[in-house]
């Protein structure tokens, strides 16, 4: 089979669906060719592609990995260096990963796994609003709110996740989103860089997309000192040291009088909203081009 790789030195690995990334993660390439690094994006399950002849390979856009989690890892277990770490993104890549977090002294969204043994409805639902997703997606594929009078419909979901042979979470629906949204806190290297604001998704019952990835509202927020403080005590609750993640986005909401929860911590293939944060696509082409040297 033809080999479709040119030389270069960092390779950005994205999906079949973006194969050119999208405009955001496109601002990289020419902020690392200013510091004298080819950069171009290859599809990461592509079998035309080479990935020997880079020097490191950077996940970005790889949004399809949740349907295949297994073959994803192999891929990057199997590429010479890629960041983040084979290590970190096996840990992130399955949202089971919270748990750990929590045992560690972190707030996190109130959450009831729900296994496999908990098939043919041995699971309890919490009251109120609920959002009912896998342990495993990305995008918020397969994930839907729904409401106090939709249970019945929100165990069917639970149900037929569990049938396709995935865990499944359920958190109750943090109200707050509706009109304050999600804050992401972006931090490159370790180092806070800039954070958005994301509106809310999940704006009525039932799936949020059927596509890859939902489309989203974002727009440049200034984190409260609260956020803050959880986004840079959870990067310090983890098992690495935190300049050894490339890249890293906490992403909390609001819980009331019990201020900031964590809602995701995204260490694998998060949009990062270079284009909005100042200069950020410059500080990123930094950090990719130090751990470029330091192989």
């Amino acid at each position: 089979m033809e080999d479709l790789s040119t030389l270069a030195d960092v390779a950005l690995a994205t999906c079949s669906v973006v194969p050119a990334l999208d405009a955001d993660e496109r601002s990289l390439i020419p902020a690392l060719e200013a510091l004298g690094l080819v950069a171009e994006p290859r599809v990461w399950d592509d079998p035309a592609v080479r990935w020997d002849d880079v020097r490191l390979v950077v996940v970005r856009s790889t949004w399809d990995y949740s349907r295949r989690r297994d073959a994803f890892l192999e891929w990057s277990a199997a590429v010479p260096r890629v960041l983040n770490s084979v290590p970190v993104l096996a840990w992130n890549t399955d949202k089971t990963y919270l748990r750990d977090l929590e045992a560690a002294g972190i707030p996190i969204v109130p959450t009831v796994w729900v296994g496999s043994d908990s098939h043919g409805g041995r699971f309890q639902l919490p009251e109120g609003q609920l959002v009912v997703k896998p342990t495993v997606s990305s995008g918020a594929q397969n994930t839907a709110r729904y409401g106090p009078s939709d249970h019945d419909a929100a165990r069917a979901h639970v149900e037929r996740l569990l049938t396709d042979g995935r865990e499944v979470m359920v958190q109750p629906y943090v109200s707050s989103v509706d009109a304050d949204g999600e804050t992401g806190l972006i931090y490159i290297d370790g180092v806070f860089s800039h954070a958005i604001r994301k509106g809310p998704l999940l704006r009525v019952p039932g799936s949020s997309t059927d596509q890859l990835w939902a489309v989203e509202d974002i727009s440049l927020r200034t984190p409260d000192d609260d956020e803050r403080a959880i986004a840079e005590a959870t990067l310090d609750a983890l098992r690495w040291a935190r300049e050894e993640l490339l890249y890293a986005r906490v992403d909390v909401v609001r819980g009331g009088d019990e201020g900031p929860m964590l809602l995701e911590l995204e260490l694998a293939e998060p949009s990062l909203f270079l284009t909005l944060g100042d200069s950020a696509a410059l500080r990123l082409a930094g950090a990719i081009a130090r751990h470029t040297v330091s192989r």
